[in-house]
């Protein structure tokens, strides 16, 4: 492929996987980085990097010029932010001003990462999808909502501006490279390190960091314009999730099953001390609330449309256990999981 392929968010932990399939595929990769940013997940990676920032267009406009296709995966990815409106400036307007970008390009080929926070939830037996019934209303949290906002601002260009762009929407993406780490990987990080004693009965959907890079790929290769795609894998309940990591890293399971009642004056306790000394909350109210229910999904379009075929969960538990073993960032706060 002679032109490149322009991508953003390859240094972080969805990205880099992304960018990893792509080498793979014969692309020629020129990357979005912030000056800050570890460079970790880029080593030994043939990949041409452009210093930049998604709130300021001016540093990536010329670096498109000359790119063929645009994988947009960078987001701001955080259940708790002491400012929400700089997290609105990166996943909304962010995305719009890259996705203009693209169109004063001439970009052919967009591949949007989304994420299944932007969907409907089933709160009964039957598996959300594409198709389940979402309004702006239902986002908890300023991640949900800036990244349910962003999705509709690429809708809405693809219908009035012909981008020609496809959505894919990841569910939990469990494996290597997770540096932050995502909040699920705080749960691998913290199960093995013998700091999550307790769990609360909700559940999500595990996949595999490089089936969701591979679906990239497919859809790249085989989506539609202005479908969307959900990547992911097996549902399973959380209390599952820890049988299997002590099963794997060989600790104890951890036995004390707590309701989000009970958990409720905690969470607001730390949300009002966070308000004060601007740090992280270890449980944040809207985990909490996000956690009442199970985030089950179904990613049977993406089998049928894409050839999209992820492999079982245990495995991306595991390859996620070994990869913190070694080297994974463990003075993380617990926290409770969401998509």
């Amino acid at each position: 492929m002679s032109q490149p392929t322009f991508l953003t968010g390859a240094t972080g932990f969805i990205g880099s996987a992304v960018a990893r399939t792509l080498i793979d595929k014969g692309h020629k990769l020129r990357v979005l980085v912030r000056p800050n940013n570890s460079r970790h997940n880029l080593h030994g990676l043939d990949v041409e990097m452009i210093e930049g920032d998604l709130t300021k267009p001016e540093t990536y406009r010329d670096a498109l010029q000359g790119c063929q296709n645009l994988f947009h995966v960078a987001a701001d990815y955080r259940l708790w932010v002491p400012d929400a409106d700089y997290m609105y400036r990166v996943n909304k307007v962010g995305t719009r001003a890259l996705m203009q970008a693209a169109l004063d390009a001439g970009i052919k080929r967009i591949v949007y990462t989304s994420s299944v926070a932007t969907m409907g939830q089933n709160h009964s037996d039957m598996l959300a999808n594409e198709e389940t019934s979402v309004t702006f209303g239902d986002m908890v949290g300023a991640y949900k909502q800036s990244k349910y906002l962003a999705e509709q601002e690429v809708l809405n260009m693809v219908k009035h501006d012909q981008l020609p762009a496809v959505i894919v929407n990841p569910t939990t993406p469990l494996g290597p490279r997770d540096i932050k780490p995502t909040p699920t990987g705080r749960i691998i990080a913290d199960a093995i390190h013998g700091r999550m004693p307790a769990y609360v009965d909700t559940g999500l959907n595990i996949v595999h960091v490089d089936d969701v890079a591979q679906g990239h790929w497919m859809a790249f290769e085989h989506g539609k314009i202005g479908e969307r795609y959900i990547l992911g894998g097996e549902n399973l309940a959380l209390s599952e999730i820890l049988r299997l990591i002590a099963e794997i890293d060989g600790h104890p399971v951890p036995k004390i099953k707590l309701c989000c009642q009970a958990i409720y004056p905690v969470a607001l306790c730390m949300a009002l001390a966070a308000r004060i000394t601007g740090r992280e909350p270890r449980v944040s109210l809207d985990a909490l609330k996000m956690a009442r229910h199970k985030m089950y999904f179904s990613s049977s379009k993406a089998q049928q449309a894409l050839g999209y075929n992820p492999r079982p969960a245990h495995l991306a538990i595991k390859d996620a256990v070994a990869w913190f073993q070694v080297e994974g960032s463990i003075n993380k706060k617990p926290c409770i999981p969401v998509n």
